[in-house]
């Protein structure tokens, strides 16, 4: 077999094109925006929404594939046709054309986690799992990483289609290396042979052991709702500094490949490696970590979001996000502890509907959303303030929330409705971040019984 920290680091690198793919859209967002005329509510859809169903329930026909075929080869076709896609997006001339693209990519990347996470555990024993996923969920920050300095530098010097064009040749090459170097190992093992009743009655198997308990229930349910509020903060926190602080793409880009990038990959590898130290005492810190991590970034996020100086917000979002991504490593280690061998896969599709459908596809979007209607309550009540003469919603005179022709005085507006808009839509998904440390609390009690009574 390979060498397991060789597998661990090429599926890790291919996550991390998983996650500059999926983040760039939030990245180069505003002049994407300027461009296509798109409002804030369609920016969400394309960073998540668009393919985010399709990401969802692609991901269990294939995780049921990977349960019987190679792995390797699935996770290195996926790659190769997501990183196309994204290249793609810089040739797309309307808001359509990027949404079907969008599509295509999100079905791609679904052959990505469920298939890797399998793989992975095939390779690493239960008591370190936690560890070796949270290396591999590292690439989620590295790939934002990529997406925020790379993709923000190439915007503000070249624009975003060059952006989406860097963003997804390099996943080409890596999708080559990871069928060279990566062999399948031997399973323990097998799947029963397929059959439509052998389907269902394997995927209500692994139903029972994630939803029917009570503890992996609510981490489960922890994990949704924080990725809710994660995926809705962190694709508009560029636009938040651009907007509130008028710094200009490249800028924007490296502080967010700071607060969203290195700060929460070493939380997530925090995370992992805490929870398996203290869990060969009490496995109840598999919940415990996740719980208090999320405990303490609640009040650094909201002093990050109502900082008046970029510097300082800087400082505290990342201390918040290095806090609130504790989370990963213990989730995904119980989930694939508390399911068999030939279920792994499975597992994680069915845990990445829910990360998808709920977080993915709604957070974005929500925030996206609360945005818009906080920008029109906004620009109409600096028209009222301002005695103004002349009439019209906030979308009809701030084309893209950018600068009105000849109209300096309506582009001021714009400006600052739009600024203080997004301020308070990012505070909003503060809640959800609250709500997610509630069930990772109301986990700890049953955590080590769930754990002993596992396959």
């Amino acid at each position: 077999m390979t060498d397991k920290r060789l597998v661990i680091l090429l599926l890790m690198l291919a996550y991390a094109f998983n996650s500059m793919d999926r983040s760039i859209i939030p990245i180069i967002g505003q002049s994407m925006k300027l461009d296509l005329q798109l409002s804030d509510a369609q920016l969400g859809l394309l960073s998540g929404t668009a393919f985010a169903l399709l990401y969802a329930f692609g991901g269990l026909p294939i995780a049921r594939l990977a349960e019987r075929a190679n792995r390797v080869n699935i996770i290195s076709v996926a790659l190769f046709i997501w990183s196309s896609l994204t290249a793609l997006c810089g040739m797309a001339a309307s808001f359509i054309q990027l949404l079907l693209i969008r599509m295509g990519v999100g079905v791609a990347e679904a052959g990505c986690s469920p298939p890797a996470h399998s793989l992975i555990s095939d390779y690493i024993e239960p008591r370190r799992r936690a560890s070796a996923l949270s290396v591999y969920s590292c690439g989620l920050s590295l790939g934002y990483i990529l997406a925020a300095a790379v993709g923000g530098y190439v915007t503000q010097h070249w624009g975003w289609r060059a952006a989406c064009l860097l963003a997804g040749l390099p996943g080409i090459v890596m999708a080559v290396l990871i069928k060279s170097l990566i062999r399948e190992p031997q399973r323990n093992q097998a799947a029963p042979p397929f059959s439509l009743r052998a389907e269902l009655a394997e995927l209500a198997a692994v139903g029972a052991a994630l939803f029917g308990n009570w503890p992996v229930l609510n981490m489960l349910l922890g994990i949704t709702v924080g990725a809710f509020a994660a995926y809705g903060f962190y694709a508009f926190m560029p636009l938040y500094f651009i907007r509130l602080f008028g710094l200009d793409y490249a800028t924007a880009g490296l502080i967010s490949a700071f607060t969203g990038g290195v700060a929460v990959a070493l939380g997530i590898l925090a995370g992992g490696f805490v929870a398996d130290e203290l869990a060969k005492r009490d496995r109840r810190w598999y919940a415990l970590v996740p719980a208090i991590g999320g405990l303490i970034s609640l009040p650094l996020y909201a002093a990050g979001t109502l900082d008046a100086g970029w510097m300082s917000a800087t400082g505290f979002l990342a201390l918040a996000g290095f806090f609130q991504y504790a989370l990963l490593g213990p989730t995904f280690g119980v989930v694939q502890n508390v399911v068999g061998a030939h279920r792994r896969a499975t597992a994680t599709a069915l845990l990445y509907i829910f990360l998808n459908v709920v977080a993915l596809g709604g957070g974005p979007l929500f925030v996206g959303t609360a945005i818009d209607r906080f920008a029109e309550r906004n620009f109409q009540q600096l028209q009222a303030t301002e005695s103004s003469t002349t009439s019209g919603s906030f979308k009809t005179s701030c084309l893209g929330g950018g600068v009105s022709e000849g109209q300096a005085v309506i582009a001021t507006r714009c400006r600052d409705a739009l600024a203080r808009a997004t301020r308070r839509g990012l505070l909003v998904s503060l809640l959800f971040f609250a709500w997610a440390s509630l069930h990772y609390f109301l986990a700890v009690p049953g955590m080590r019984k769930a754990l002993e009574r596992a396959v």
